[in-house]
């Protein structure tokens, strides 16, 4: 069996049992293996033969107090968020965490790997990169106690940022008027949006090569030519496609109307208002790399500025807004 000793060491595994069998005196045991006495006074008070741990007696950090320690495994037990979300989560409440600390406190309780979900996982697909201006658009069903409303979800590919509007109906009609209000709320310009095949987006299939349909053209490409905007479609009966907005449209509804009771569309607005503007102005996300969707459209505006009609600055979210 092999033996693990520190870069320094003077004796091997058998020389230190030698030293604690035998009744020799230090000074002859020291001149034997060619050891200081000290060294030979050592190992024979002990009653091991491997190396002893050199660090502290008890594993502590010297960053976290013992009460922010216990918070961090507390909330980490809970919600079973990755590495990153938690450290974004926490960092609210304790500004000095930091990814490296956070995670030496999740090895010392054991709890740095998540579980393992049983089955196999599908092989993830990165997503194309775009420059920023693609917006993903979906729409969604939900009720307040005044009746029926369709939410309608826009999401930026690159940036993350997130809108969203309340309408009566899910028309022709009200899906021109959220482009509209979109184009207008974003500073940047949009050059591609991507929406299903709902009849309020596009004709039916089976309608899009007739003569109706190629003369007129539909409602909503007509908008979108008028904003310079390429339409696309996504695969009939492929909604996973759109996965971005539909996973935003998840979201939003377990933020509001599955969680809460309205009983006006206005308080649904006002929580809806108050839930985007924190995603896009405080939440940090994974995949921009600990930004906010709102600081990762700066970061395009520096990068870029040709592709803004608007300085992004201007849209930071205060008193006034």
């Amino acid at each position: 069996m092999g033996q693990i000793l520190h870069g320094s060491a003077t004796t091997t595994h058998a020389i230190r049992a030698a030293i604690q069998r035998s009744k020799a005196p230090l000074k002859d045991l020291a001149a034997q293996h060619g050891l200081n006495q000290k060294m030979v006074s050592k190992w024979r008070k002990r009653t091991f033969v491997h190396d002893a741990l050199m660090g502290p007696k008890i594993v502590r950090s010297t960053v976290l107090t013992a009460e922010e320690e216990a918070t961090v495994v507390a909330f980490r037990k809970h919600t079973l968020l990755p590495l990153d979300d938690c450290l974004y989560a926490l960092q609210a409440t304790i500004p000095h965490l930091t990814r490296s600390s956070l995670h030496r406190c999740l090895q010392r309780h054991g709890i740095s790997r998540l579980p393992e979900v049983v089955g196999d996982k599908p092989a993830k697909q990165p997503f194309k990169a775009y420059p920023i201006g693609y917006f993903h658009i979906d729409t969604a069903e939900v009720r307040t106690e005044e009746g029926k409303l369709y939410l309608f979800v826009a999401v930026d590919r690159t940036s993350k940022y997130a809108f969203a509007r309340l309408m009566q109906k899910a028309t022709v009609a009200t899906a021109r008027a959220f482009l509209n209000d979109l184009v207008m709320a974003v500073p940047y310009k949009i050059h591609t949006v991507l929406t299903d095949n709902g009849i309020q987006f596009a004709d039916l299939t089976k309608n899009r090569s007739g003569p109706t349909a190629t003369w007129r053209g539909h409602p909503f490409d007509r908008t979108c030519r008028g904003h310079g905007i390429e339409h696309r479609l996504t695969k009939p009966n492929h909604p996973w496609t759109n996965g971005q907005v539909e996973r935003m449209n998840r979201t939003l509804k377990e933020a509001t109307v599955r969680r809460y009771h309205y009983e006006t569309k206005r308080q649904l607005e006002d929580h809806l208002g108050a839930f985007l503007g924190g995603y896009n102005f405080v939440k940090r996300l994974k995949t921009l790399r600990g930004l906010t969707p709102y600081e990762a459209i700066c970061t395009a505006w520096a990068n870029e500025p040709d592709r803004f009609r608007l300085d992004p600055i201007h849209l930071t979210s205060g008193l006034n807004t």
